[in-house]
């Protein structure tokens, strides 16, 4: 009952889950299969999975649903970067790298995309050793439960120097972290309150337009 009162408000949070609910069904089954092997998450959320996975993920698409092309870094399970990928599905183009140095979170990672069909490109490797390489490549980088901004910042740098989009789902440590963020000087952040976690945020980070 918790898992579909769950899945029910993670459906009216965020419709466009609706197309993808077959796709989420593999990904939950999966997950549940892995879990068994491998710690991919809390195993306490297992049956909240829809509303504080699928649901909480799904935020960084509702923020830049007009980017194409995607870095998702320490991917883990896949939120969000996964979950990206599947609401960008049926749009031509599309393609989401997920970088998780982990070799059994990865192959985790490839289970899930080959059963869905999500349009990834899986990279286990090091952040620091993928992401210069992809950087005019990418529109937007994001991250959840991976390090602090300021960390989040310093590793996407060369893709947010090139005019990417950061969007990073942070906890209730945020406002901290943003400001330290803030003081650097060259970074222009945003945040909107999550929809899904009481306290959480969204934050947005790019770099600022130098006057002309």
């Amino acid at each position: 009952m918790r898992d579909r009162s769950c899945r029910e408000e993670a459906l009216g949070l965020f419709r466009e889950l609706e197309p993808i609910q077959a796709e989420l069904e593999i990904y939950e089954s999966l997950l549940r299969r892995w879990q068994a092997k491998i710690n991919l998450v809390s195993s306490a959320t297992l049956d909240d999975v829809w509303l504080r996975h699928f649901a909480d993920s799904a935020q960084v698409h509702a923020v830049a649903p007009h980017i194409r092309c995607w870095a998702d870094l320490g991917s883990g399970a896949g939120f969000p970067g996964l979950m990206t990928a599947l609401l960008l599905k049926s749009t031509p183009g599309a393609v989401v790298h997920l970088i998780e140095s982990d070799q059994r979170k990865a192959g985790f990672l490839r289970a899930v995309s080959r059963e869905t069909g999500a349009p990834v490109v899986i990279h286990a490797e090091r952040i620091e050793s993928v992401l210069p390489n992809l950087a005019a490549e990418v529109g937007g980088v994001s991250a959840r439960a991976l390090a602090p901004l300021s960390r989040l910042v310093q590793l996407a740098e060369a893709a947010l120097e090139k005019g990417a989009l950061g969007v990073f789902l942070k906890g209730e440590e945020w406002r901290d972290e943003l400001t330290a963020v803030e003081a650097l000087g060259s970074l222009s952040c945003e945040s909107a309150d999550s929809r899904t976690r009481k306290g959480a945020r969204v934050v947005v980070v790019k770099h600022k337009v130098s006057p002309s």
